[in-house]
């Protein structure tokens, strides 16, 4: 059996929003590999302690090191447990997520080469991250998307009588919580039995921000705070279009979860979205910022009930190609 150590923000039992350290480490689990996680810690400076510790504790027994890379804070603990690795000549295996790390690439390129040019091989969820990085004269860079266990999605066939709006992400100014206040508001115009719910827990104080925003333009929001997967996935059933409204992304899983719900979905044209969702055929792209675009889809899809059932299909079928059992054998591969 392989011994991996997998290395990343393992906050999902502090409140967070479960990520790909909790879902890609299940499925390595059950494709019997043993997996050691650091780190659980809330306080940060605990859990970049114990993320250097666990590395040094098993250097003797793991074959490879798994390590989240994001582009904002915990872009510096990637770099010190890569430079663990290389000091004691593990492989380590960076996993790239967040649509921003081109942005690193720019500003800090010494120590992303210190990185990404000396590990055993660089994942990335998207094709978006890969061109990114080949840009920047990298070429050990390999896809292997994100995934779901599709069962755990029951597709279901909606109407779009009430335009009721679902939007599932941490709030971070990042992912531009007050965007969905403003599509609302905007809809109610037209439909004024329109909602909106938000679920989903703070990261960065956008949460209270977004809710005073709420009420300064008078719309009634549902926040519903942090749910488990299968509670929100229960809600779904009650809305009938999924909108992300982010300003930098690379491959999110909620979106490729609402896809497989058979959500309609429009999002900000961004990042690795256009990767993951065909424009017009698997959802509809729109620029970001622009409320009124977001409006313009929602009514193209209340109205034109062939183009949304269309988009509805072609999506639950891409969202299929993310199951786990397709996905699980790319990592076999890697790790063999």
């Amino acid at each position: 059996m392989k011994h991996l150590v997998y290395i990343g923000n393992k906050l999902s039992q502090t409140g967070k929003t479960a990520t790909t350290i909790d879902t890609l480490g299940k499925g390595l689990e059950a494709a019997d590999f043993e997996v050691t996680y650091a780190s659980s810690y809330s306080n940060i400076l605990m859990r970049f302690l114990d993320m250097l510790w666990t590395v040094f504790i098993h250097r003797k027994t793991t074959d490879y090191v798994l390590i989240d890379t994001y582009s904002t804070l915990n872009f510096y603990y990637a770099y010190a447990v890569s430079k663990l690795c290389q000091w004691f000549k593990l492989k380590y295996i960076p996993i790239l997520h967040g649509g921003n790390l081109p942005i690193r690439l720019k500003n800090n390129p010494r120590l992303c080469a210190s990185i990404f040019n000396k590990s055993f091989v660089n994942i990335s969820p998207s094709g978006f991250i890969k061109s990114e990085f080949e840009a920047f004269g990298y070429s050990n860079i390999q896809v292997i998307p994100n995934s779901i266990s599709i069962t755990n999605y029951p597709f279901t066939e909606r109407t779009l009588d009430n335009v009721n709006l679902l939007w599932v992400r941490s709030f971070s100014n990042l992912y531009n919580p007050k965007l969905a206040v403003t599509i609302l508001f905007q809809l109610k115009e037209i439909y004024p039995e329109a909602t909106l719910c938000m679920v989903g827990p703070d990261n960065d104080g956008s949460l209270k921000s977004t809710k005073a925003y709420a009420g300064q333009l008078g719309v009634d929001v549902t926040f519903t705070g942090k749910l488990t997967k299968a509670e929100w996935i229960a809600l779904s059933a009650h809305y009938s279009v999924f909108i992300n409204t982010t300003n930098y992304d690379n491959t999110p899983v909620s979106v490729i979860e609402a896809m497989a719900l058979g959500l309609p979905i429009v999002s900000t044209n961004v990042g690795g979205l256009p990767y993951l969702i065909e424009h017009e055929k698997e959802g509809v792209l729109v620029n970001p910022n622009h409320p009124e675009a977001f409006v313009e889809a929602i009514k193209r899809y209340k109205n034109d009930s062939a183009f949304r059932a269309s988009v509805i299909k072609d999506a639950r079928l891409k969202a299929e190609s993310f199951d786990w059992e397709n996905i699980k054998q790319q990592w076999l591969t890697t790790l063999k």
